[in-house]
């Protein structure tokens, strides 16, 4: 008997706080039609008073028990991916656990930036499969709004918060769940994505730095090529997805990708216009959307991708 990890249901959550282009502009030089051109992106969520990266995770995470019809007394594992926790510790996950009243679970942050929900999805797979968990929240959540240099328009401009999350459940000789995943890192890139601060260096958080064109570069080879390499893996072929939802990080990246590969700009699940990039929290944001949207249907063939700071990058193949 082969135990798989199945996605049992979906949810995500975003800050009250809607911030179009124009309504930026009027704060940072820059104009709608530059941040429109150049990334494709047109309004991203700010988190306000109270909203942190924990209860925006908890808000997805109870979304995607109730899709699920899961009560949280379930659930034996929360892997929480984030590179904004609310504390440098206690870990984010275990904020998550006590607002969703569990008293005993595993429960940790995994900290791979924009590929870590591919990350923790991974990890929680790997526990599904090897019996130490039954029933698992995967979640990616973020408040990059509070690391972003407000007066760097080339960076500020491309970030967004919010959060999304899966449920995984163990289910023995399903033709759905999990199918491969391939992840890869190499720290010699530090310098292009990174935030130049934290508790062991300067005593501070820091703010985002990136350059921005040699990170494009980078995306496009490295995401083209994990990505087959995923489906390799799932013994799939390009042609048999039915939906790639990738990280939302700039449209460039996302249409460059497509052709590289030989996909139609339409299998792919973009969101990226209205969340910006919400690092972690973009892939299982869009994958909510796309399911409460009736895009994705139950037997799809689904393909994730994300790269990020480190490098890091990866790929899943999941038949949900």
């Amino acid at each position: 008997m082969t135990r798989r990890a199945i996605i049992a249901g979906t949810g995500s959550a975003l800050p009250e706080r809607r911030v179009t282009n124009d309504e930026l502009a009027q704060t940072v030089d820059t104009s709608d039609a530059w941040i429109t051109e150049r990334t494709g992106i047109r309004a991203r969520h700010i988190a306000g008073e109270g909203e942190t990266t924990a209860t925006l995770g908890a808000d997805a995470a109870r979304r995607a028990l109730d899709a699920a019809g899961i009560d949280a007394s379930a659930v034996d594992l929360i892997v929480l991916a984030t590179a904004t926790p609310d504390q440098t510790f206690p870990a984010s996950a275990t904020k998550i656990q006590a607002a969703l009243g569990i008293t005993d679970c595993v429960a940790f942050d995994l900290a791979a930036v924009c590929s870590g929900f591919l990350y923790a999805l991974s990890v929680a797979d790997s526990m599904i499969r090897a019996g130490g968990a039954t029933t698992a929240l995967v979640i990616g959540a973020e408040t990059f709004s509070r690391i972003l240099d407000w007066e760097d328009r080339a960076t500020c401009v491309l970030f967004g918060d919010g959060a999304g999350a899966v449920v995984l459940q163990a289910e023995e000789d399903s033709a759905r769940g999990i199918l491969s995943s391939a992840l890869h890192a190499d720290g010699r890139y530090n310098q292009l994505l990174y935030v130049d601060g934290g508790p062991s260096t300067t005593g501070t958080v820091g703010k985002l730095r990136m350059r921005g064109q040699e990170v494009f570069r980078h995306a496009v080879t490295n995401l083209a090529a994990v990505l087959a390499e995923a489906l390799a893996k799932a013994g799939v072929d390009v042609g048999d997805v039915d939906w790639v939802v990738p990280h939302q990080a700039n449209r460039r990246i996302l249409d460059a990708t497509a052709r590289k590969l030989g996909l139609p700009a339409a299998r792919m699940v973009i969101t990226v216009d209205e969340h910006a990039n919400t690092s972690a929290a973009s892939v299982p944001l869009a994958l909510d959307v796309a399911v409460r949207d009736g895009r994705i249907r139950r037997g799809d063939l689904i393909v994730f991708e994300a790269m990020g700071g480190g490098f890091t990058w990866g790929a899943a193949v999941a038949r949900y």
